[in-house]
């Protein structure tokens, strides 16, 4: 049974669909990068998998459950097992790093003091940000908010954990922080993990596997290797852009 399974996957508005008949299986222990433009459904399609939008037609299945007709109580449960890690930190401002990490915590399970703790002080641990508890969101760097963001999601020992552009807007370095981190939380925690991410080096770096959404359609999955070699035109046109025929003078002045 795989981690999850999307089969005939859609998503449409009144007047546009997003997403057409997407099917996807990510394996436990699994990185698996999802890549395309803008406007590929990248983000739609996280949301779906979370289950914080209803698809319009299709299953999803986590560890063997369709989460697409549960009820929200249940849906609830479900999520318990997912971890989310945004794409700009959302941590709560007014809250101290203790606080943003201890949050979903308190809320579902009331552990005793010593115990929240001891949580709180191993995923800093975790994370490589000892000793920050105290501090608040304004005062870490961009790369310190995503690393307190995992440490959040790895609080509720989920069993999937999702990457919304991990390494958006970050320094070189700090990407590569990042991308150690989601390496290194799936060798410890065992983790199944899903990252949305258009940045080509983290994704190469990372991924298992990587599947290309083009037009609402995953138009290839395969691993790094493999997508970086396809001869598939909307594979070659955002893996190789230097290859593409360059900007007639007249088009140059329409864009411009």
């Amino acid at each position: 049974m795989s981690a999850i399974s999307v089969r005939n996957l859609t998503y449409e508005f009144p007047r546009k669909r997003v997403l057409t008949g997407v099917n996807l299986d990510v394996e436990h222990g699994e990185i698996v990068s999802i890549m395309g433009s803008s406007g590929s459904g990248k983000t739609t399609l996280l949301k779906l998998l979370t289950g914080l939008v209803k698809p319009t037609g299709g299953q999803i299945l986590i560890d063997g459950e369709d989460i697409v007709p549960m009820p929200e109580a249940r849906l609830d449960e479900v999520r318990l097992k997912l971890g989310m890690v945004f794409q700009y930190a959302a941590l709560f401002d007014s809250l101290s790093v203790y606080d943003n990490i201890a949050f979903g915590v308190v809320r579902h399970r009331r552990p005793m003091r010593h115990e929240l703790d001891r949580l709180v002080k191993d995923r800093l641990a975790d994370v490589g940000l000892e000793g920050i508890e105290r501090l608040h969101p304004s005062e870490l760097s961009g790369g310190m908010q995503k690393r307190v963001g995992l440490a959040r999601a790895l609080a509720m020992n989920p069993a999937i954990v999702f990457y919304d552009e991990p390494t958006s807007g970050l320094d070189p370095i700090s990407e590569y922080k990042i991308d150690a981190l989601i390496m290194s939380t799936r060798e410890r925690k065992h983790v199944t993990s899903i990252v949305v991410s258009h940045h080509l080096p983290s994704v190469f770096r990372i991924s298992d596997r990587v599947a290309m959404l083009h037009a609402g359609r995953i138009a290839f999955i395969g691993t790094p290797d493999e997508i970086r070699t396809s001869t598939l035109p909307e594979i070659q046109a955002f893996v190789h852009p230097e290859t593409q025929q360059p900007f007639a003078e007249q088009e140059l002045e329409d864009f411009v």
